[in-house]
């Protein structure tokens, strides 16, 4: 019985080790399996925020195209929003909620800074196409009561205009 035991404890070892390697075999992979993991989603935190992220497809006009205006302008450019903003809005299935509108705001952008609701567009429309650009364009904020209660969003569209050497107003972005 003894020699037994002795045969009994001499074939249990070699299992206990065996278990043994085979767990710190199974950590390792485990380890590494981690770090892949890990090192994975670093890639895709540092790619896809790049992508969403990512400035709208703005096509900055040349400034050299640019006519300089002042508030003067103001009157010019209202009269011209009446075909600007029909052209703009009316397409697609919600054009009709377009139809009717407000203007809340049309000032050249160097004169909404200090204006609260104002002086962001200024900085999306540098950050876009620079302050050249900027300098000598136009925010038209618009009101469209048609929307009310259907879309708080669609309530109030952002257009970005500058005036032509051709003399005349174009849109060169619109936000919403």
């Amino acid at each position: 019985m003894i020699s037994w035991r002795k045969s009994n404890i001499n074939i249990n070892k070699p299992d206990e080790l065996n278990i043994e390697r085979e767990y710190r075999e199974t950590s390792t992979e485990v380890k590494v399996m981690k770090k892949t993991g890990v090192l994975i989603s670093l890639l895709i935190f540092i790619l896809v925020p790049s992508q969403i992220y990512a400035q709208p497809d703005v096509e900055c006009p040349k400034l050299k195209t640019f006519e300089n205006t002042t508030m003067e302008d103001k009157d010019e450019l209202l009269k011209a929003l009446k075909v600007i903003v029909p052209d703009i809005y009316a397409e697609g299935e919600y054009g009709e909620l377009y139809s009717e509108w407000e203007v809340i705001t049309a000032l050249p952008f160097p004169k909404t800074v200090g204006k609260e609701k104002d002086e962001a567009y200024y900085e999306m429309a540098k950050n876009f196409c620079g302050e050249e650009i900027a300098d000598k364009s136009w925010l038209v904020r618009l009101y469209f009561p048609k929307w009310e209660g259907i879309s708080a969003s669609a309530l109030e569209g952002q257009i970005f205009l500058a005036k032509s050497k051709d003399n005349e107003w174009f849109v060169w972005f619109r936000y919403h």
